[in-house]
């Protein structure tokens, strides 16, 4: 069903979540997987950090075939430029399946900070798993 699958990874516990869960449905399609990660800024200390979370995801995976990204956001539209990259990237990459943590937010955080994913459903055609953090 999936022959590319793409997930973006922050380093946070809910990129992990979505990044297990890539790595689980990549494995059972045989797909290929891109793992990707946006940065704001081409300074070092950015690019850096960036390449070091992607290598750390990418360690992570027994997928076969699977690559990374480091992607440029327009940092002057804020969230929406973080949805803008990574929607470009699975266009250019032409993924099946793009796969996303979400962090639940509710109310007044939601409005003010809104939702890379939220924005990444209304800019992907692809199909997208929104991964929600697990309660304990």
């Amino acid at each position: 069903m999936y022959k590319q699958i793409m997930v973006a990874v922050d380093g946070s516990e809910i990129a992990k979540q979505a990044l297990a869960e890539a790595i689980n449905i990549a494995n059972t399609y045989n797909a290929a997987l891109c793992i990707v990660h946006c940065i704001g800024s081409e300074n070092e200390a950015d690019a850096s950090k960036g390449k070091e979370i992607l290598e750390q995801a990418k360690s992570e995976t027994d997928v076969l075939s699977v690559e990374t990204r480091l992607l440029k956001a327009d940092v002057e539209y804020g969230l929406s430029g973080i949805a803008e990259a990574i929607a470009a990237a699975v266009y250019d990459w032409k993924a099946d399946l793009l796969v996303v943590g979400t962090s639940n937010r509710r109310g007044l955080e939601r409005f003010y900070l809104g939702s890379v994913a939220e924005q990444l459903v209304a800019k992907v055609d692809s199909s997208i798993l929104l991964v929600r953090s697990k309660q304990s």
